[in-house]
């Protein structure tokens, strides 16, 4: 176990106890671990397994079958691009493989400075405006590649003025 799993299994702990006696308690908890923590802990499972009575591969089961689950820390921003049909139809194919090769990951990637991850996503609810990325909670419409690079650019020069 790694010391970053020993400061956030406490917090883990805690979400168990706080939500084991739910029915279907499985997915509650490890949305409330994502939301507080930013991901699941692989040291999280057999915590989370040994409380519900389940098996560790039951768990890794729940946690793989659901793509928005992580089991990496997220880098410092996500951007998430739609892959929904409205925006495929307007581009989202070409921004997403100009979103893989300019930011170097697939999806469920992190830069290698940690800065951006990249997630899919299947509806933003912003279809009038296709194609449409999020970044972290702001919705972004008609982002072309050239736009793309224009808010990673800004994404990246945040994070240098904090440095």
């Amino acid at each position: 176990m790694t010391a970053v799993n020993e400061q956030l299994l406490p917090v883990v702990a805690e979400i168990v106890t706080g939500l084991k006696h739910k029915p279907g308690a499985l997915l509650p908890i490890l949305h409330e671990v994502q939301n507080r923590l930013g991901y699941i802990p692989p040291d999280a499972v057999p915590l989370i397994a040994e409380s519900l009575n389940q098996s560790r591969a039951d768990i890794h089961g729940v946690i793989s079958f659901y793509h928005q689950f992580r089991t990496t820390a997220p880098g410092k921003h996500t951007v998430e691009v739609c892959r929904a049909e409205a925006c495929q139809a307007m581009g989202a194919r070409q921004l997403e493989a100009h979103a893989k090769t300019t930011l170097g990951v697939d999806y469920h990637g992190t830069t290698s400075d940690k800065n951006v991850t990249l997630e899919e996503v299947y509806c933003l609810g912003n279809c009038a405006c296709s194609p449409s990325v999020r970044i972290n909670d702001e919705i972004v419409g008609r982002v072309t590649p050239e736009k793309f690079d224009q808010l990673i650019d800004e994404l990246r020069s945040q994070t240098l003025e904090v440095l």
